[in-house]
């Protein structure tokens, strides 16, 4: 046999077939089509062998044992090389006739070598965030909201009012009644509203109709808006005032369930917060940062087998996610304007990135001999679902189920490489001595 490597992940094999394998074929094939023959003259299954391959061609036979032969001849040699494929073997038939060694061609891809990139020589700046007083304010005012006084009044819309209205949405002429409402309420707050209605309805008043030109992203929840231009009619039916309190040491005991006695010590304990979300971000940050200097600095192949299973696989997520709403692929597709082939070559460029990353990282935790043990699997189980509201009381029912073994396993490995990886980058102290 012989072996070649080919570009993007592929193996070619040379395979040689002994002439008393290939002649046993013939004969195993041709006894089970003689059982089941059915000629005029003979009972069934009793016709002369002779007369059974006469009567059914030296092609058609042929290409029965080439149903028996190949897969065997090619699965053994897989075998043998310990060849492990990701796609079913493009086989060309070189040779092949009664009394001869048969020589076949298959061709498979496997998975691709990573050549990873020297973690230790990695160069990332780590990320600063710093908390502002502007942070700090919004963060204040996001807390102190839910106690706001909303009022009517009888004036024009104001920036910050809730706004009672009628809502029309208009796509091609036709008005898509699923997105259309009446009497709804809407805050003109950044956030809230499209930033097309934040635009028009400052200075409205009750009964006034303003409208606005949407352009729907691609990825809208609702097929009949993805992609599509829009407009929106909205007619104004009634103004509120939003009054959101002053912060003061009463509305700070409030809001700390009596943990802060004054609104200082209150806003000093939201900054501390906010910096201690910050240096997690920044981690975060600096994680992702090191994670893409190592994949860029890496170099593998990704067989076109490979980003066809991941992208059948989000296609199939994709289906589920909308059979859930109620919705068909087929007419998601339609409303986008695109055909399953299409979807698939613009998704391609993105799986491909998102599976060199994996097998980096992959190829990084063998080469670091990083893959937790059972009982390692059990703890880290444990300790996520304890944490966690609705799987608390599931913990033996996860333990003893292997789906969910092998999420967390995955998780817990990735989570080692992450540290094992900012360890030899130099962004953490090392743990060896």
């Amino acid at each position: 046999m012989v072996v070649e490597r080919l570009p993007k992940s592929q193996v070619e094999m040379t395979i040689d077939v002994p002439a008393e394998t290939v002649d046993a074929t013939f004969d195993r094939v041709l006894n089970r089509l003689t059982s089941k023959a059915k000629i005029e003259g003979f009972r069934p299954g009793k016709a002369p062998r002779a007369l059974v391959e006469a009567r059914l061609g030296q092609s058609a036979l042929r290409d029965e044992v080439v149903e028996v032969l190949v897969p065997d001849a090619v699965r053994q040699a897989l075998t043998d090389q310990s060849i492990n494929p990701i796609d079913n073997p493009d086989v060309q038939i070189l040779e092949l006739e009664r009394g001869k060694p048969a020589k076949l061609k298959a061709t498979v891809s496997v998975m691709p070598e990573v050549k990873l990139a020297d973690a230790t020589k990695l160069s990332v700046d780590a990320p600063k965030l710093e908390v502002t007083e502007e942070m700090l304010e919004r963060r204040l005012a996001e807390l102190r909201e839910p106690l706001a006084e909303i009022t009517p009044v009888e004036r024009a819309i104001e920036p910050g009012d809730v706004v009672v209205m009628d809502i029309e949405v208009t796509v091609d002429g036709k008005v898509v009644e699923s997105e259309s409402r009446q009497a709804t309420e809407g805050e003109v707050k950044e956030g809230v509203l499209l930033p097309e209605l934040l635009a028009v309805l400052p200075g409205a008043k009750v009964d006034e109709e303003r409208t606005a030109a949407v352009k729907f992203p691609d990825d809208n929840s609702n097929p009949a808006l993805a992609g599509k231009d829009a407009t929106i009619k909205l007619t104004v039916r009634g103004v509120k005032e939003k009054k959101v309190p002053q912060l003061d040491d009463d509305l700070a005991k409030q809001l700390s369930d009596g943990k802060q006695e004054t609104a200082e010590t209150f806003r000093d304990a939201q900054r501390a917060d906010l910096n201690e979300q910050a240096r997690a971000m920044e981690k975060l940050a600096h994680e992702q940062a090191v994670v893409k200097a190592l994949v860029d600095g890496s170099e593998v192949e990704i067989p076109h087998a490979l980003e066809d299973r991941e992208l059948t696989a989000q296609l199939e997520a994709l289906e589920r996610r909308l059979n859930r709403q109620g919705l068909r692929l087929d007419r998601y597709l339609e409303y986008l304007g695109k055909s399953i082939d299409q979807w698939v070559e613009e998704a391609r460029p993105e799986a491909s990135a998102r599976l060199k990353v994996d097998l980096v990282l992959d190829a990084f935790a063998k080469g670091e001999g990083i893959e937790p043990s059972e009982e390692e699997v059990d703890g880290f189980l444990a300790e996520q679902a304890t944490a966690d509201e609705e799987l608390k009381d599931h913990v033996d029912e996860l333990k003893g189920s292997e789906s969910a073994r092998q999420y967390f396993a995955s998780r817990l490995r990735r989570r080692r490489v992450l540290d094992r990886l900012m360890e030899l980058a130099g962004a953490v102290p090392s743990a060896k001595t």
